[in-house]
Parts: structure tokens; sequence; C-alpha cells
């Protein structure tokens, strides 16, 4: 298969890492969108790498609806210092005295001292640089790794554009045989339409300029040669980087000259060709929006 540079948005990247005792993942998924939609889950010891998270993002994938989540899976002394014990304790003595002193029922000491002032240490170590830095090494590599399955993708997605774009291209070359056909019917229809009409009764000039209008009307020339520009140039653009808004532009262009075509062909066999190219086109419209 050819190497394009076309890219789908949908794509899968994930890293993992060791860092002294924690065991470290980063997962990022992709889809198709607009714009950049990033949404990060992130632990609150690293909250302060959310910047340079979303510009590392940013930078590498561009574009994309992104879901990325950093994980610590182990860390074994993180959990001392979260409760403060001293004064849970002290809450508790007080509440289960009081209970004594008043009779009532036993109660859930534990998860009323946990929402008590104080309990919860809410002060985290702080983030080391090599920490911070190994994080963000982990995001640059789940981010390539969201990449590689992006390129692979966009290959498949390349394929499936040029075969729909070839089956446009031959739509095209079959109207063709059908153009002298056509030409001769509505030639047909004028000389028809003229015997029926006293001749004293004609204005020779007027007549003239009307049957130009006419033939220039029903011409489809103009519109056949912008749609194989259209299709050349779809073609080239699957060779540039980050080309999907493109080839969307592109795409609306062949649709007005194909909806031309129909309108003016006046010819059954060259309006089931055009059909038949619609159908094809719409599915490069749906294609294209997952293109990068």
């Amino acid at each position: 298969m050819d190497q394009v540079a076309l890219q789908s948005m949908t794509g899968f990247g994930k890293a993992n890492g060791q860092f002294q005792d924690k065991k470290i993942s980063v997962e990022v998924r992709s889809l198709n969108s607009k714009g950049l939609d990033l949404n990060l889950k992130i632990p609150s010891s690293y909250r302060d790498l959310e910047t340079p998270v979303r510009k590392l993002v940013t930078d590498a994938l561009m574009r994309g609806k992104m879901d990325l989540g950093i994980y610590i899976e182990s860390q074994q002394h993180q959990v001392s210092g979260l409760i403060n014990e001293s004064v849970a304790t002290a809450y508790f003595e007080k509440l289960k005295a009081l209970n004594d002193t008043w009779g009532t029922n036993t109660q859930d000491y534990l998860s009323i001292v946990l929402r008590m002032p104080d309990v919860l240490n809410s002060q985290l170590e702080a983030l080391s640089d090599q920490e911070a830095q190994f994080v963000l090494d982990l995001v640059q590599e789940a981010c390539a790794q969201l990449q590689k399955f992006r390129k692979q993708e966009g290959q498949g997605l390349a394929q499936d554009l040029k075969s729909n774009l070839a089956h446009i291209q031959n739509e095209l070359q079959a109207i063709v045989p059908f153009e002298q056909e056509r030409v001769a019917q509505v030639k047909e229809r004028i000389q028809k339409g003229l015997a029926s009409i006293d001749e004293s009764r004609i204005d020779a000039n007027r007549l003239e300029q009307e049957m130009i209008y006419y033939v220039e009307k029903l011409d489809i020339s103009e519109e056949k040669q912008r749609l194989q520009q259209h299709l050349n140039y779809f073609t080239e653009t699957l060779n540039q980087e980050a080309s999907g808004k493109k080839l969307g532009f592109i795409a609306q262009e062949m649709g007005r000259e194909i909806n031309t075509l129909g309108s003016k062909c006046n010819h059954s066999e060259i309006q089931r060709r055009v059909v038949i190219m619609k159908d094809h086109l719409e599915k490069i419209k749906e294609q294209v929006l997952n293109a990068l």
C-alpha cells in the first residue's frame, strides 16, 4: 500500500512507566471533531502539569475530540499523611462520649469524622522536576503511539476515498457517449417546435439569440471540466499533511458541479450516472469527516 500523508482522527495511545514507588500510565483516545476538544483526567498531585500537558497534546495531535488520562496505579507511601490521625481520634472520642452520655444508638463514627474540619490533609507532597518531566515524557510517548495509530487508519481511509473518487471518475467518463445523443434529441425537439410555428411571425435575430442562450444553458462541458479539476485536486491533497478540512471544501465544490450536471443534462442515462456520482460523493463526505 502506498504511503500517504492522510491521517484519521480516530486513535488510541498508551504509555507506562515506573517512577520510584509509583507505577504511572497515560492513555489518550481521539475521535473526530471540527477543532481540538481536549478532556483531561489528572490526579490532584499532578494538577500543576495541566498546562504543559495541554500544550504537548495540542502540538502533537492538532485536532480531534480527545480524552487523556494519567493514572497512578501503585503508590505505597502516599496514603500516610492524607488523614490527620490525631485530629480524627480527638473527634471520635468526643463524639463517642457525647453519644454515650445521650444514650442514643451507635453511630457510624468514621463517616462523620471524615467530614469534620482538618481531618483530611489537603497538603500534597511537592512535585519534583524529575517526576514532572517523567510524566510529560509519558504523555509525549502516548501521543506518539496515537499518531502511529492515526497514520495506520489514514492508509485505509485514503484507499476508501480513492476508490470512491475512481467511481466518480468512471461515471464522468461514462456520460461522454450520451452527449451526442443528447444534442441530437435537443435539436430534434427544437426542429419540431419550429415546424409548428408560422415563419412569417418569427424574428430571426431574436430566435438566434434565444437559440444561443438555450444551447449555452444546456452545455455541460464547463461543469465536466471543473469536476475533473476538483477530482485531480482532491487526489493531490490526499498527500498533504492535515488536509481533512481542505478535502471537505473540495468535496463541497465537487457536489456543486455534480448537481449542476444533473439539472442541465436533460437526459435519463446521464441523470442515472449523476445519481451514482452523488452516492459516492456522499460516502466521500462521510469519510472526510474523520480525516485529520
